[in-house]
């Protein structure tokens, strides 16, 4: 059986600190200072797998990102489509 994961990043680069993650999805997002997105975990709880979408939708900018995986269980590192995980 195949387990889906879901990870969030942000593209530094085109993040405008616009805050509209952090308010979408205050679980896994905090701010800094500056208005720019701090995750201690990049890793998405399937419960908030819908929030994490919609959050990334909702990025004026498109900076937050998902990044979802099929992992084979006792294959760490290995995705479904047979490339290497990150």
């Amino acid at each position: 059986p195949w387990r889906q994961s879901m990870r969030l990043r942000v593209n530094p680069i085109t993040c405008a600190g616009h805050g509209m993650c952090a308010e979408l999805l205050p679980e896994l997002i905090r701010l800094d200072p500056w208005g720019y997105p701090i995750m201690d975990s990049a890793e998405v709880p399937r419960k908030l797998v819908g929030h994490a979408r919609r959050a990334a939708a909702a990025c004026p900018t498109l900076a937050l990102l998902t990044d979802d995986e099929s992992v084979v269980p006792g294959l760490v590192g290995i995705r479904r489509d047979g490339r290497n995980a990150r």
